[in-house]
C-alpha cells in the first residue's frame, strides 16, 4: 500500500519560514518522481515543485520554495522561505512515474498539511 504522509504545516506570520516533509517509502521515493501542489481555498490545486527519483533535477514555481529528499528517512521536503498571505493552501505530496508540471503526472497523493500565513 503505498503512503504519502504529510506533516509540517502550521500558522506563521508573513516573512517567516516552513518545512513541509512528506514521509514514503524508499520504494517509492528511488523510483518515483517526487512532488508538491497546493490548493488554496476556493481554487484549483497547483504545481509547487518536484524532484527526481536520482535527486539530480529539481524544478519549483516560487523561486522561494526548495524541494529535496532524504533517502535514509524517506523523506521529501519543500522548504518555503519568506512566506506570504498567497502561499495559504493546503499542500499536498505526490508521486509519479512521469515527471511534470499537471496532477495527471502523478497517480499517488497523500492527505495534505495546511498551511497558513497571516499578514
Amino acid at each position: 500500500q503505498v503512503q504519502l504522509v504529510e506533516s509540517g504545516g502550521g500558522l506563521v506570520q508573513a516573512g517567516a519560514s516552513l518545512r513541509l516533509s512528506c514521509a514514503t517509502s524508499g520504494s517509492l521515493l528511488r523510483n518515483y518522481h517526487m512532488a508538491w501542489f497546493r490548493q488554496a481555498p476556493g481554487q484549483d490545486r497547483k504545481f509547487v515543485a518536484f524532484i527526481t527519483p536520482d535527486g539530480e533535477r529539481t524544478y519549483s514555481v516560487e523561486g522561494r520554495f526548495t524541494i529535496s529528499k532524504e533517502k535514509v528517512n524517506n523523506t521529501v521536503y519543500l522548504r518555503m522561505d519568506g512566506l506570504k498571505s498567497e502561499d495559504t493552501a493546503v499542500y499536498y505530496c505526490a508521486a509519479g512515474i512521469r515527471v511534470g508540471i499537471t496532477e495527471r503526472n502523478y497517480g499517488f497523493w497523500g492527505r495534505g498539511t495546511q498551511v497558513t500565513v497571516s499578514s
